[in-house]
């Protein structure tokens, strides 16, 4: 029986996306997500599904963060990017990242199921024009090879810490102790090559959809 995995934080685009699926493929077992957390136990829990298709702006999850770690935990998964950013350079940089297509939220159901065939094919999909856009610079590459050698946990950390958390908040979240978030916090600076937190989240940041605009927040600046 195919399965399908669906992670998208609007509730009727996740139903547009099942009922297109549910044609293409009646006999499907199709898994849905909500957030981030939920994302990433879904494909834990599934993690030899057909397809994934990932919302690039999942709560939780900083612009390419997650595909690039998805593709480092789980490589035998399809990924398919769906946004309702278009732009060809945005396109492109989601299939520099290991994307197996991306198809834009104005696509009509037509164009989806196309898309869908495809890339359940083994093919690639995305709209023409990301193909003539440059690709992502060394820089960007760099960063994602090591955003790859974070294991599970220590993405989380790196996720939260993104998101503004402290070690003891981040600690509470994961149910671990303080001591335990500082360990991986280390771990987490010594493989993005950081000296402090601050330098983490702007490096990190290179994956956001925008990183110009990546601002980290105050927070205590030792691991």
């Amino acid at each position: 029986m195919p399965q399908l995995l669906i992670a998208d934080d609007h509730p009727l685009f996740r139903e547009a996306l099942r009922g297109v699926a549910s044609r293409l493929l009646p006999d499907a077992a199709i898994h849905e997500a909500e957030d981030a957390a939920g994302l990433y136990a879904m494909v834990d829990a599934h993690p030899d599904a057909d397809l994934l298709l990932l919302d690039l702006n999942m709560p939780g999850a900083q612009g390419f963060s997650a595909l690039v770690h998805l593709r480092a935990m789980h490589p035998q998964l399809p990924v398919v990017m769906v946004s309702a950013r278009e732009e060809p350079a945005v396109v492109r940089r989601a299939l520099d990242h290991g994307a197996m297509g991306f198809i834009p939220k104005s696509s009509d159901a037509a164009t989806l199921a196309g898309a869908l065939r495809q890339v359940l094919d083994g093919e690639r999909w995305a709209p023409e024009a990301a193909l003539d856009a440059a690709p992502i610079p060394d820089e960007e590459r760099a960063i994602a090879a090591r955003v790859r050698e974070l294991t599970p946990q220590q993405f989380r950390v790196l996720q939260m810490l993104g998101a503004g958390l402290l070690n003891k908040q981040i600690g509470y979240e994961l149910g671990v102790s303080e001591a335990t978030i500082k360990a991986h916090m280390s771990a987490v600076l010594r493989k993005l090559g950081a000296t402090n937190r601050t330098q983490a989240i702007l490096l990190a940041g290179k994956l956001a959809v925008e990183p110009d605009a990546v601002v980290p927040p105050e927070a205590e600046d030792l691991p």
